[in-house]
């Protein structure tokens, strides 16, 4: 059964500055969470068909989730995984009248029940609220980038 995780946020920045702080890997790690990781498999790329892999810095087990862009067009990225979790990651800047509304949809399973109990009793409400407070970082950045 998947789960889905939905949020948005209105950035004061173009799509195209909203877009870059999601593709650029130096500016991606200004607002990911800085107990996650991306690390490029190959050369880094968000071409359909190019691979990442996040890390989590869990001390000794750090759990890993492979991705594959499926999906690329201006203004939208998804990014399907494998690991401890299935799944798909979307984000989409649309253009608004006051700059960028970016949304973001984390939909996945986790096979491993034991492991799915665990996320459920110990993870699920800090990870929502960590991809919420991953879109205020988020607007930080791409709206510190227009001003200048």
């Amino acid at each position: 059964m998947s789960q889905v995780f939905e949020q948005s946020i209105q950035i004061n920045a173009t799509a195209t500055v909203v877009e870059r702080c999601i593709t650029d890997r130096t500016l991606m790690h200004r607002w990911l969470n800085p107990a996650l990781g991306c690390e490029p498999v190959g050369d880094w790329s968000t071409n359909v068909g190019s691979k990442s892999r996040f890390v989590i810095q869990i001390p000794i087990i750090k759990p890993k989730l492979n991705s594959t862009v499926v999906e690329r067009r201006p203004g939208l990225i998804v990014w399907e995984f494998s690991g401890f979790f299935k799944g798909r990651d979307r984000w989409e800047c649309q253009p608004v009248d006051q700059g960028t509304l970016l949304l973001n949809r984390f939909e996945f399973d986790i096979p491993n029940p034991l492991v799915s109990w665990g996320f459920k009793t110990f993870a699920q409400a800090w990870t929502k609220e960590d991809m919420q407070s991953q879109l205020h970082r988020l607007k930080r950045v791409a709206e510190g980038m227009q001003i200048s």
